[in-house]
């Protein structure tokens, strides 16, 4: 299993930034799929995630109503679009793949998020 998270970069605050992970070597419907993320210096925490169905899904309180995640099965790749970006969503974001039966799981190896003010 192989996921490569790609569209991180610098954006300044208020703008927007869409996050691709590309999943190869699975299949959506055995696994959740979430975002975290990592600010320099501090824990990783859980941005969003979708069940194994694409129907459900929920987000961190930071960031409810900025962000979206989504998927599309035919391209295996899941998405995060990232709106009115502030300057304390600067982390490295992470795509994360948890398979449904058991608790092994995946990780890309990020991309960096920076929002100036």
């Amino acid at each position: 299993v192989v996921l490569v998270e790609s569209g991180g970069g610098l954006v300044q605050a208020g703008g927007s930034l869409r996050l691709s992970c590309a999943a190869s070597g699975i299949t959506f419907g055995v696994v959740s799929m979430a975002w975290y993320r990592q600010p320099p210096g501090d824990q990783r925490v859980l941005v969003a995630r979708m069940d194994s169905s694409g129907i459900g899904s929920d987000y961190a309180d930071s960031v409810k109503g900025r962000f979206t995640v989504s998927r599309d099965s035919t391209r295996y790749t899941m998405y995060l679009q990232m709106n009115d970006l502030k300057p304390e969503d600067t982390a490295t974001y992470y795509c994360n793949a948890r398979l449904v039966a058991g608790t092994r799981e995946f990780w890309g190896q990020g991309t960096q998020v920076t929002v100036s003010s």
